[in-house]
């Protein structure tokens, strides 16, 4: 199953499809789903384009009462940027009043592969609902996030086969007081993924972000060093999960999480997807589960070997 899917649910609130013009459907209350807005450019039986459907959205339902929206496919990823979304979204803003989850980007593998999506400056959505709790954007490709401060932010995800060093720095410079859940896919170098270790720095050091129990740094072809990183990073006392999965760890990064400050204060500790041998992760079982940790370190990595060289890949990296 690939982790790129569409999603089943945002802020609580299960995903519903707005329908296609002309559609025969009951539309529920604008605050009982996170409403999924999409266009198909390849559907030859609509022509609608994504500023009709964003006008008809918000004439066909209660934009005072939407609580979450998740923003699909708006054109051919390929040539348009998600810019123009992010401008109805801010020009909405006194509208959507009651707004606290976005997520921009929602496109499986059969609708544009993740390095494919086109993004764009996302923070002015940030800057236009100040009492927004979620956030999140799938695609790495043109991204930015200069730094910024929101009060009421909750959780962050940016889901990237390629997550650009400028967009890691932006993040951990950002002044976010209440954040609890940061989920980052770090991707690789191939797909613009040039973000390092010195990157995370002020994230890893703690204090930048007081409320967060909750740390994902995953789909990393740098896994080892990540991990190498968070094992002696002072926020893992503050967390209550730690997610490096996806990525290409191996024995060395996980002999480091063994080395390293104590774990079993955390609930749950994810390395699905990995390169690690049986022996060293059942280590990690018998380190971690007698304190209640429930660790993953389930699914093992596919490897190729070519003229005597390894490769290993992360989960999602085109």
């Amino acid at each position: 199953m690939s982790p790129v899917e569409h999603l089943q649910e945002l802020h609580g609130l299960p995903a519903f499809d707005f329908p296609a013009p002309g559609a025969r459907q009951e539309l529920p209350k604008a605050d009982a789903v996170a409403w999924r807005l999409a266009v198909d450019p390849y559907d030859d039986s609509s022509d609608e384009e994504f500023g009709a459907l964003w006008d008809r959205f918000l004439d066909s339902v209660d934009p005072a009462g939407v609580r979450a929206i998740v923003v699909g496919q708006w054109d051919e990823p390929c040539d348009n940027d998600v810019s123009g979304i992010v401008q109805l979204l801010v020009d909405a803003r006194d509208r959507l009043t009651a707004l606290r989850a976005v997520f921009l980007g929602d496109l499986e593998m059969e609708e544009a592969e993740i390095s494919w999506i086109e993004q764009s400056d996302v923070t002015p959505v940030l800057e236009a609902y100040p009492l927004l709790k979620e956030f999140g954007v799938r695609g790495g490709t043109g991204l930015l996030f200069p730094p910024v401060r929101h009060e009421h932010l909750r959780t962050l995800c940016i889901e990237a086969g390629g997550l650009p060093g400028d967009v890691v720095r932006g993040i951990a410079a950002s002044e976010l007081p209440a954040l609890e859940y940061l989920d980052l896919w770090l991707g690789v170098a191939e797909y613009g993924g040039d973000a390092a270790v010195a990157d995370l720095a002020p994230i890893l050091a703690g204090g930048r972000f007081p409320a967060l129990h909750h740390l994902g740094l995953r789909n990393s072809e740098i896994q080892d060093e990540v991990a190498a990183a968070v094992a002696a990073a002072p926020v893992v006392a503050q967390l209550k999960s730690l997610d490096l999965s996806l990525g290409v760890l191996t024995d060395e990064g996980a002999a480091a999480l063994l080395a390293g400050q104590p774990l079993t204060h955390l609930t749950w500790l994810d390395l699905h997807h990995n390169f690690v041998t049986e022996p060293v992760a059942a280590r990690l079982r018998a380190a971690l589960e007698p304190s209640g940790v429930e660790v993953d370190v389930s699914e093992p990595g596919d490897t190729w070997e070519h003229d005597g060289v390894v490769h290993r890949f992360t989960a999602v990296a085109e």
